[in-house]
């Protein structure tokens, strides 16, 4: 899909992303690592959440009920969705700190402008709310690959103005669901909830996407090395624009699915989503670094982590017992996939691979 750029008379340049005769080996090397990382960390998550339900019905037999467990489902795969957004970010090497606020105002705007309950109204609703993210995601974007300001600051600083605008569209009051909208949500299709039909829907499309096409191929390329694909002819700003507008249209669509299901959503709902987005991103094994990712393991640390707020909501602990166990969740996640080990060293990593491979030549 990407032209390179060569000057008469003479071969383009041979760079590690393009599958050149003289380092056919390098790039398969470079895929195979890419591969074994994304499925360790999907298959550790993945018996990690085992373990957590095993221990769970241990300790709370009530929190792995049928009941339970269905009313846990439909919020695991609202912070699934949250989660892809925010791994296509940390892949192109930033991290994502808009959430909350893209999440609120996408609430806000669906309740406000869908009050009527008519089809018409929800559906011009929603597509406001998507439509508005996906502009204040490729902002962002903009800022990051453009001006070179750091994704922390240029993710918060339009979290701050996507609050602001939270509040001046709500009046500072939460506004009850339309009746039309939990209709829709809050039912099933063939026995699964909506919301979790959509998470496993779009998590198949991003997969997919990022793992068989092109395009997907060269995102994951860019964020690894974002200067080699520079010097391959490739240009950054199309696939950090992407990243940032598809990620905050994803937090919008989380945002509708939580609508759908509470009666009287807060203004502020999306804060209680940033800290265990950037946590399943990084249980799930995507490199901090850029590059590689997997969104299957994200989708299974969201429900690792909705199952641990269940479990110690089950037992009586505090919401702040709850955040701390995320925090050093966290922790513990960037330390295994960075590949530490006590005493001070260091392994070697698939995440770390993949970046002295791809080199100009």
């Amino acid at each position: 899909m990407t032209s390179h750029d060569q000057s008469v008379g003479g071969p383009a340049p041979s760079t590690g992303i393009g599958p050149t005769p003289g380092n056919e080996r390098s790039t398969a090397g470079v895929l195979g690592a890419a591969l074994s990382g994304r499925a360790r960390g999907a298959v550790a998550i993945g018996i990690a959440t085992v373990v957590l339900f095993l221990i769970s019905a241990l300790l709370a037999p009530q929190s792995v009920g049928s009941g339970a467990i269905s009313a846990m489902l439909p919020f695991a795969a609202i912070l699934a969705v949250v989660a892809i957004g925010q791994t296509l970010v940390v892949q192109q090497g930033g991290i994502d700190l808009s959430v909350p606020g893209v999440f609120s105002l996408s609430v806000v705007v669906v309740t406000k402008l869908a009050s009527s309950g008519t089809p018409g109204a929800i559906f011009m609703a929603v597509v406001a709310a998507l439509l508005i993210s996906a502009v204040a995601g490729a902002v962002s974007g903009f800022v990051v690959a453009r001006l070179n300001v750091a994704p922390i600051v240029a993710t918060l600083g339009m979290n701050a103005l996507l609050i602001g605008a939270t509040w001046a569209v709500s009046e500072g009051a939460a506004r009850r669901t339309p009746t039309g909208l939990s209709d829709i949500i809050g039912s099933t299709v063939l026995g699964v909830p909506v919301t979790v039909v959509v998470a496993i829907v779009l998590t198949a499309i991003v997969g997919v996407v990022l793992r068989l096409s092109p395009s997907g191929r060269i995102f994951e390329a860019v964020g690894s090395n974002p200067r080699v694909a520079v010097a391959a002819g490739i240009a950054p700003l199309r696939y950090t624009l992407s990243a940032y507008s598809v990620a905050a249209v994803l937090y919008a669509v989380a945002g509708v699915l939580l609508t759908g299901i509470v009666n009287t959503p807060g203004i502020s709902e999306g804060n209680t989503y940033l800290l265990p987005s950037v946590a399943a991103v990084v249980l799930g094994g995507t490199s901090l670094l850029g590059g590689k990712g997997s969104v299957l393991a994200s989708l299974i640390a969201a429900l690792f982590f909705t199952q641990v707020d269940r479990l110690a909501s089950t037992l009586g602990l505090a919401y702040g017992w709850q955040i701390l166990i995320q925090a050093l969740a966290l922790g513990l996640g960037v330390a295994f996939h960075s590949g530490f080990r006590p005493g001070g060293k260091r392994r070697a990593t698939a995440v770390e691979e993949p970046r002295q491979s791809v080199e100009v030549s």
